[in-house]
């Protein structure tokens, strides 16, 4: 039990000192932002602008793949 105490206080000490992961999150909070903006700008809705170019694209995708299946 003191063995499985002692590895996990290490890893909790190297994620505190660990750097890296810092940078990794500020990237995630950048695309959320560009994706907020980019989903307020065109809409969500799947009948105009972006979401209904995406919903054929991916009727497209589907039908493609089930057709390549069943072949």
């Amino acid at each position: 039990m003191l063995h499985c105490y002692l590895k996990a206080r290490g890893a909790l000490l190297r994620l505190r000192t660990d750097k890296g992961g810092v940078v990794s999150f500020e990237y995630v909070i950048v695309a959320a932002c560009i994706v907020a903006a980019v989903a307020a700008a065109f809409g969500t809705t799947t009948s105009s602008g972006i979401g209904q170019a995406l919903s054929t694209a991916i009727t497209a995708v589907s039908t493609a793949v089930t057709n390549a299946v069943s072949a």
